[in-house]
């Protein structure tokens, strides 16, 4: 606004300014009072110090009512501007409507939950949102917090007990493991024994690449026993197609196996600790309508 500079911004009293708006909207003090519901004089008041700040008397008296200064004139469209502008910023978020949305979320996450979380509910965005669109990042953990205060992505899914801190977060869903292998695998038409267990021919998902050791190979020690891990992989999608193609076996996580049709799924004769996936998110969106309905959407499929 012509006038004011930046020195005197951080000292002037955003109630002046409405005051004088309404001002020069009505030229007169007893209707700027009324429009306001203050005094009289609580009005002249805001008056004085208003023209002790710009330099300038503003507003005149004349033979009805009073009468803007060619400074005054120069304000009124500037300062209605700005005042409709900062109304604007402050408002209440307006209601989320995922028909018309047209947006990009961005979501971190890992091929495991790419195909239990995301799969899932990009089929209700694709319905309920159908002009968003959705970018899917690797998830990097190490980045994780960096990248969802940048903006770089909007959600990610990781394992709770492994969750960075500093980002909100939501439990989806507990985990555990089972054991996979072909449909009519010759050794698997039936449970096996701890002992056939080891004896048959194992794959793994390792993520770092090239590791032949997993946390079953741990519980497995503590029992005096080992396997024979014969193939390590990065993703589970190649895991899956290695183990429909062969008689290799896995210890994989049920929700990734549980409805292949090329594959049986059986509990495994040792006990492993399961995981828990959570949705994350940073302090940023937490209140934003769009990015609380698609935390919603999410939640709702897993």
């Amino acid at each position: 606004m012509p006038g004011i500079t930046m020195i005197n911004l951080r000292r002037i009293d955003l109630n002046l300014l409405v005051t004088l708006d309404v001002l020069l909207a009505e030229q007169n003090v007893t209707r700027t009072a009324e429009r306001l519901h203050m005094s009289q004089p609580a009005v002249s008041v805001h008056l004085a110090k208003l023209r002790d700040l710009l330099g300038d008397p503003l507003l005149l008296p004349g033979p009805r009512g009073m009468r803007p200064t060619t400074r005054a004139e120069a304000l009124r469209e500037p300062l209605r501007e700005a005042l409709e502008s900062l109304s604007r910023a402050v408002a209440p978020a307006a209601p989320f409507d995922p028909a018309n949305a047209d947006l990009t979320w961005r979501i971190a996450a890992t091929d495991y939950t790419e195909s239990t979380i995301v799969l899932p509910a990009l089929h209700r965005m694709r319905a309920h949102a159908p002009h968003t669109r959705l970018a899917v990042f690797d998830l990097s953990p190490s980045h994780l917090t960096r990248q969802a205060e940048q903006g770089i992505i909007d959600i990610a899914f990781h394992t709770t007990n492994n969750s960075p801190d500093g980002l909100r977060r939501k439990a989806l869903f507990s985990e555990r493991y089972v054991l996979v292998g072909r449909q009519g695998h010759p050794k698997l038409k039936r449970r096996p024994t701890l002992k056939q267990f080891c004896e048959l021919e194992h794959a793994i998902v390792s993520q770092d690449g090239g590791g032949f050791h997993a946390s079953t190979d741990d519980t497995l020690a503590r029992l005096g026993m080992s396997r024979r891990v014969v193939l390590s992989v990065p993703h589970f999608l190649f895991l899956r197609s290695a183990l429909a193609s062969t008689n290799l076996v896995a210890m994989a996580p049920e929700r990734l196996v549980r409805n292949d049709p090329a594959l049986q799924v059986m509990p495994p004769p040792v006990d492993l600790p399961g995981f828990e996936i959570s949705m994350l998110w940073h302090e940023r969106v937490h209140r934003d309508p769009s990015h609380r309905w698609l935390r919603e959407c999410i939640a709702s499929v897993v």
